[in-house]
């Protein structure tokens, strides 16, 4: 896959882990896992250009003697988000397109 495509893919994957609810890097990576493989490092790397991007904001809160990092979506990644549905419709009719003529082989 492209890697600007894929890298495009998992930030709106990572807005939308964290879309509903506040969340940390481990439970981010935890909810996405059913549905793609993320190391942490690569999610930190989303996280930070997230938020360089103003989709995300960051706070840090104890939770078990330790700080721990908490992320939210921003006005900006919820519509990143919806931009991206409306770009996938596209995507999808372009894939329509080209498997249509495979099934014509």
């Amino acid at each position: 896959m492209d890697t600007q495509l894929k890298r495009g893919l998992l930030d709106v994957c990572v807005l939308a882990a964290i879309k509903n609810d506040d969340s940390y890097g481990y439970k981010i990576i935890k909810d996405m896992k059913p549905y793609i493989e993320l190391s942490e490092s690569t999610l930190y790397t989303i996280l930070k250009r997230l938020e360089n991007a103003e989709m995300l904001t960051v706070r840090t809160a104890e939770h078990g003697g330790r700080l721990r990092k908490y992320y939210s979506i921003t006005a900006e990644g919820r519509k990143r988000i919806e931009d991206f549905k409306k770009e996938w419709e596209e995507m999808a009719s372009i894939c329509r397109f080209i498997m249509r003529e495979d099934e014509n082989e």
